[in-house]
Formats: C-alpha cells, structure tokens, sequence
C-alpha cells in the first residue's frame, strides 16, 4: 500500500487555517486536510470580545479567509466533524462521524476551552461563556434586553464584555477573587490603571470576592451571591476565569502533555509526526530559555508558520516574543514580552499615567522583561528589539519621553 501523503490539521480555528495557509505558502502540494468541530469556516476569536461584540465590525471582518479560498488553495475544510481520537502508531486519526484518516503529519490546533465555575447554579439558562462566535451573537442580544449583568472574572475576556456591555448601556458589576483585576498579568501598579478606568466607566468593581452561589428562578439566572451572603441581582452572568487547554487527544494518545501539549521550539511533540500551535501547544520558547503556553491572537497567528515549516523537515524555529492587545472604552493597548507573576523588581513608566498614555516598563535586575504601550502608538519594534536584548538600561532614560527608545537599544 502507499504511503499516505496527507497532512491533517485537528483543528480549524485561526491556528489551523494559517497552518494550511503557510503549507501551500511553503509549495507544499499534497493533501491538505482541515477538520474543525464548529460548523463555521475558520475565523479569530479577538474581534469576539472587541469589535463584533461592540457591533461596529461586521460578522465577514472575523473570518480567517473568504469562502472560496479552501478550494482555491486546495484544502480540504470538514467543518462540523472534529477529531475524536488520534492513533499515532498507524498515523490514524478518527472523526466525530466514526471514519478514519491516515497522516504522514499531524498538526494539533485543538485550541481551549472556557473553565466552568464549580457552584451550584453554573449550568443556569442565562450564564454564558466566550469563545465562540454563536457566544458572541447570543452576547449582543443579551446586551439589548438586559439591565443588569454580572461578569465573574476580572481578566482580558471579562473587562472586554464588561466594556462592551457598558458601551450598551447595561449596568455592570464585576467580580474578581484577587486584590485587583488583571493582577497576575500585569502586577498592581499597571492593573490599578485599569480597575480606575472601569469604575470611571461606571463599573462596579468588587474585588476580593468569591463566588458561592448562581442563583436562578425556574431555571433561569437572578443573580450571584458571594461568600459573604452578599447577594447581588442580574438578568444575566459573563464567566470568564480562564481557559483548559484541549489536549485530551494528545493525552490519550500518550503524548507528553503537561498544561497543554508539551512541544519543542519546532513546535515538535514528544511524537515526531505531530505537531502543535496556538493555544493548546506549551512550547518551549528559545529567548525565555522556558516552556511557555500563550493564549493570545498573536500565537495563533504566527506559530502555524513555523510549525508547517518543521512538519516539511526544514529549518524552523517559534521564538518570537509573546504579544498581545485589548481594546477597552477609549483606551488601547499593546503587550509585547512576558513576566512571571512577581518575576520583576521594577516598573518604569514613560508618559502620562492619569491621561492613559504611556508606556510601562516591567524590569528585572535592570532588563526589560516586558512593555506596554497605551494610546501611544508605533513602538512594538523597539519595545521588542529591548526585551530581546536582554541586556540592562538605564531606568532614567527608560522614563524620558525625549530619550527615543532606539537609542536604548545595544
């Protein structure tokens, strides 16, 4: 029998279409097979929470490529039929509707899935997630008919709906378990910033809170009450406290997964056929000398090059630095790097604070770790170029808005 040519992609979100993308990019001409549980073509999963949600992006902007770009490129999309088991010994994988494909390689784009809160009342009609695009859809008509809306979880996905939903004109409260929201991410002196700017857009924020109950009324949502007995109304509930990694294929394939499929800087899994991207793949990452599992548009968008790369057998290597943006009321950000949490000894600011321009600077041992630009524009390069350097700066000429950041820069 001949050796099967085909290169199969689990997974037909943003990762697993640019995957396909780069293949033919590459001069790959084999079979191309792209298979995806949704039954909607491959689209990004950002403008879900920003613009569509907002409305002011129409529905066509999301997808990945237009229609007729599969059969054009020779790439065979199966949308609505996922991969339900992979058998690496005979290059097999086994679909939703029983069949059986053969792979010469294999691409995991299997992407997340939102965490559940584990409290009574969790499964209540009126509690949602976002992840989806038919999540996003239901969110708007959400925003047209309630009044009142708690969001559990003071990370990007939940300050984003909440802005959203403000930008609506539905009153908000969002509940975060830690001291302040975004703590983690970007530590108290930056996540502060955006606490201001959420209750300054009329937000009620109440942090150090957690969640005991999702109270309903004959099957449906009425609102939240916390530890304390504190119980507060709402028509409906926005979880957003994290996303699992989809990597039980891998795991029962007995792949090495360890928070996601544990993959090498060629986006290689302990398998040689199998590779990973976006956000299932905990990648290890050359300039951070870690492995490192990235949940953001930016991964997706970039990993699928070099992982079609090293499954044709040539040169590839995924080392460029975790980048990431949100959109919320009149502030925009970028974030391009990454910080443990607690990993830095200082931040720097450049710029006006109380205006929300500027840049921070989050330094360990005098390095820069990471950068983030609000409403200040055009310096991801440099910001980039510092944090790949690895090497220390001045903290003074880091802060002055006169000093060019190019001339920081080894």
């Amino acid at each position: 029998m001949a050796q099967n040519t085909a290169f199969i992609i689990a997974g037909a979100g943003l990762a697993g279409a640019k995957a396909a993308e780069a293949l033919r990019t590459e001069g790959f001409d084999g079979p191309v097979l792209l298979l995806g549980e949704e039954r909607e073509r491959p689209y990004e999963r950002p403008p879900l929470s920003k613009g569509y949600l907002l409305g002011t992006s129409e529905k066509e902007k999301v997808y990945v490529h237009p229609p007729q770009w599969y059969a054009a490129n020779d790439v065979d999309l199966r949308t609505g039929n996922a991969v339900t088991a992979l058998d690496p010994a005979a290059h097999e994988v086994t679909l939703a509707d029983g069949s059986r494909l053969g792979y010469a390689k294999l691409l995991l784009a299997t992407g997340s899935t939102p965490r559940t809160l584990p409290v009574p009342g969790a499964d209540l009609d009126g509690v949602h997630t976002l992840r989806r695009l038919a999540d996003s859809d239901r969110l708007k008509d959400v925003f047209r008919s309630a009044a009142r809306i708690v969001v559990i979880g003071g990370g990007w996905i939940g300050l984003e709906t909440a802005a959203a939903a403000r930008a609506a004109g539905v009153e908000v409260t969002v509940l975060e378990s830690a001291p302040l929201p975004l703590l983690g991410v970007l530590g108290p002196e930056v996540a502060q910033i955006f606490a201001g700017l959420h209750t300054e857009h009329g937000v009620a924020l109440r942090c150090d809170t957690q969640v005991t109950e999702i109270t309903g009324t004959d099957g449906a949502v009425d609102g939240v009450r916390l530890a304390d007995g504190t119980r507060i109304a709402a028509d409906a509930v926005i979880v957003g406290v994290g996303i699992t990694p989809n990597s039980e294929l891998a795991a029962a394939a007995g792949l090495k997964v360890d928070d996601g499929v544990v993959v090498d800087e060629r986006l290689c899994s302990s398998h040689p056929d199998i590779h990973a991207a976006g956000d299932v793949a905990n990648a290890y990452h050359p300039l951070l000398g870690k492995h490192l599992r990235v949940e953001h548009w930016a991964n997706a968008l970039h990993q699928p090059a070099t992982a079609a790369r090293a499954m044709l057998g040539r040169e590839a290597v995924h080392d460029r630095l975790p980048y990431f943006f949100t959109d919320q009321y009149d502030l925009g950000m970028e974030y391009t790097g990454h910080v443990e949490p607690g990993g830095y000894d200082r931040v720097v600011f450049r710029g006006d604070t109380a205006a929300r321009e500027f840049i921070a600077f989050w330094l360990s041992g005098g390095r820069v770790l990471a950068g983030m630009n609000v409403n200040v524009w055009d310096v991801t390069e440099p910001i980039r170029a510092l944090v790949a350097s690895g090497r220390a700066v001045d903290p003074e000429r880091l802060a002055d808005p006169g000093v060019p950041l190019e001339e920081l820069l080894p």
